[in-house]
């Protein structure tokens, strides 16, 4: 058997799989995030120790685990870790979704070599310009730090004693020379670091420790338990759904909003804000277009109207051509395509009709809108997505898939049902750690249903398209507090 866990935003998640890929136990661990100041995300990473030792032994209650061989690793990307010599923790994580560092990623980003390096834009969630913030305004901190562990990978240390990272997670620190798959020495000391403050890289798919012999004699498993180099996040669920060949595609609807595609080369434009990252198995890369709120920004408003976002939507209906309301999703700012820490989200074009029923279908479109502006900078790169899945909680409603299929104008599959996230596709990878090849393994789901576009709403959308490009255009420029 083999496990595979999630350290999620929300929670974290470990699933036990066997030889057939069937998942066997499966439990999940709440976390919370915590917000000090406008703009700040942070956790305790020792909260994602606790929460690793809960789901440990509810999955122990469940399955005898003595048959594991391996663990995976998949995880929210870009959080800083920050350890002293001794392995202690020095000031909670800065997660993905923290943008106190805009000031700090934008000066990074003037310095040509980090675009050319690393072949993306150095955003102000990424590793690198967390970095510079706490140099900068925690110094007694930062020189303390003897190492910088991604969130998974502090989870490694626990399990394994050993500091490792692999290459899609490390592809978005800015710290990484993407295209050779190795830390850059001058990165990092634009930044006050060196090599040796790094965790050593493996891919996703080799060996990258032993699990402790005290922790696998704790949930009874075996003492030669191998720990995989895993994946981050959204590398770990490309793996899980069968996405890792050059034209294969998967749009995730989840916290975040993501349009991933495989590539079997090294294709960056830094300009289009789209990410270029290494992908969790050897020789192949992958682009993504990141939308910070997607799901997230159905639950906001259902927050606002004290409501369920399945109740939200389930109403709803055929697919309909947008209304006059507009919706921009930028509750947190947005990646892709604009690098913009300081816009935030907005309702356009209310009037006394409008209801909760058109500001939901408002939600759920700027979302769509915002996938298109990532689909249109990923193809503009020359990559091409002949077949694409639908994943994550957002994908359960069919009103929105078929939107995003309609203005995209490519059917989505989606998959049976069952896990196919970041822990299926972190349990994969520890497959492939004790010897299971890609092909083998990293297999696509069987395909439920294929949900077609409309093509009579195609002008539709893409009106309204052009309608929603034009607002950020005209808000942009009024600063977070005005444009929220």
């Amino acid at each position: 058997m083999y496990i595979g866990l999630d350290l999620g935003t929300s929670g974290l998640k470990g699933i036990v799989i066997d030889d057939a890929q069937t998942i066997c136990a499966e439990a999940t661990a709440p976390l919370r995030v915590n917000r000090p100041q406008a703009g700040w995300s942070e956790q305790a990473p020792q909260d994602w120790r606790a929460g690793a030792e809960a789901v440990f032994s509810s999955l122990a209650t469940q399955t005898d685990l003595s048959a594991v061989r391996a663990i995976g690793l998949s995880g929210q990307m870009h959080g800083a870790t920050l350890l002293d010599a001794q392995d202690k923790v020095l000031r909670p994580c800065i997660l993905w979704n923290d943008t106190r560092a805009a000031a700090e990623a934008e000066e990074m980003d003037r310095n040509p070599i980090f675009r050319r390096r690393t072949g993306n834009i150095v955003f102000p969630g990424f590793t690198a310009p967390k970095l510079a913030w706490v140099r900068r305004w925690e110094p007694e901190i930062f020189a303390k730090v003897a190492k910088v562990l991604l969130p998974k990978d502090y989870l490694r240390l626990w399990l394994s004693s050993e500091h490792v990272a692999e290459m899609s997670d490390a592809a978005g620190t800015s710290w990484l020379d993407v295209g050779a798959r190795a830390w850059s020495d001058d990165l990092l000391a634009a930044t006050g670091l060196q090599c040796a403050q790094m965790p050593h890289l493996v891919e996703g798919s080799e060996v990258s420790g032993m699990l402790r012999r005290d922790l696998a004699a704790r949930f009874g498993m075996r003492g030669d338990v191998v720990i995989a180099g895993g994946g981050g996040d959204n590398a770990a669920s490309a793996i899980g759904v069968g996405v890792v060949r050059g034209g294969d595609a998967f749009v995730s609807l989840g916290t975040s909003g993501v349009l991933f595609a495989a590539s079997d080369s090294y294709q960056p434009d830094p300009a289009s804000a789209v990410h270029s990252f290494c992908h969790a198995v050897p020789k192949t890369w992958h682009q993504m277009g990141v939308i910070l709120a997607a799901s997230d920004a159905l639950s906001w408003f259902g927050r606002v109207l004290g409501a369920a976002p399945a109740d939200m939507t389930s109403g709803l209906g055929p697919l309909q051509a947008p209304s006059s309301t507009l919706f921009l999703p930028y509750l947190g700012g947005e990646r892709t395509p604009h690098n913009d820490a300081v816009i935030r989200a907005s309702f356009l074009n209310l009037d006394h009709s409008t209801d909760h029923i058109a500001m939901t279908r408002a939600v759920m479109e700027g979302v769509t809108y915002a996938v298109r502006d990532s689909f249109d900078a990923l193809t503009s790169t020359g990559t091409k997505i002949e077949r694409l899945l639908a994943v994550g909680g957002g994908s359960k409603s069919d009103y929105w898939v078929q939107a995003i299929a309609t203005i995209l104008g490519l059917p989505i599959e989606l998959p049976v049902a069952g896990d196919f996230g970041g822990a299926f596709g972190a349990a994969r990878l520890a497959m492939m750690a004790t010897g299971a090849k890609v092909s083998d393994v990293a297999y696509a789901p069987k395909i439920a249903r294929v949900i077609e576009p409309v093509p009579g709403l195609t002008d539709e959308f893409m009106a309204g398209l052009s309608a929603y490009r034009a607002a950020y255009q005209a808000l942009k420029g009024l600063g977070g507090s005005a444009a929220g």
